[in-house]
């Protein structure tokens, strides 16, 4: 069995991703980790320093994708097989939305800096997403980058928001088409269909 911190922890990411960082309690993390609340305060000392561990631990799962990912010959089977692994949360993103996404939009709204926390592990997400394009020889990797990554965000919302997962599945097939068309030359690269 893991410590309790470790416990603690792997609540909190699942705790804030169904209910919301306001929404959520230390209670609640508590009897998620199947830890008495008073020891929650021993680990951390503030809910705050909970919210900041669990960006912690999406950053490590990032850290943890990206080398599996990079153990991969070609560039665009890492980019096709990290849409596929998206593809493959489509029940959990129809009920939810992406973990990592509904964080930062919901640390956005607050003042005490966590926002920019989360946004670092947005941002290694996109900055190992643009390697992998200019990997592949393209001069509009950055961009390419952030169209990805924009894609993802915005079926995540949109199979959360009609609970249908079917939506991240047809999308998932369209931006693994966009990126074999990238792939080729003689294609236009903007052909986004």
């Amino acid at each position: 069995m893991r410590g309790k911190r470790e416990r603690l922890t792997a609540a909190a990411v699942k705790m804030l991703h169904e209910q919301g960082v306001e929404k959520t309690t230390l209670a609640d993390i508590a009897r998620a980790a199947d830890v008495p609340v008073g020891n929650v305060y021993y680990y951390f000392k503030t809910k705050d320093d909970l919210v900041e561990a669990a960006i912690g631990a999406h950053a490590q799962r990032l850290q943890s994708m990206i080398a599996s990912l990079d153990e991969l010959p070609a560039p665009q089977d890492r980019l096709k097989t990290l849409i596929g692994g998206w593809v493959r949360q489509r029940d959990l993103a129809a009920q939810f939305g992406c973990p990592t996404g509904t964080l930062c939009s919901e640390l956005d709204k607050r003042a005490d800096g966590l926002d920019r926390t989360a946004a670092k592990v947005m941002r290694g997400l996109i900055d190992w997403s643009e390697q992998q394009f200019r990997s592949m020889g393209r001069s509009d990797s950055r961009d390419l980058a952030v169209a990805l990554i924009a894609a993802y965000q915005g079926i995540s919302l949109l199979t959360n928001t009609f609970r249908d997962p079917e939506l991240m599945t047809r999308e998932g097939a369209r931006l693994e088409r966009w990126i074999d068309s990238l792939a080729r030359p003689s294609e236009d690269p903007d052909d986004l269909r």
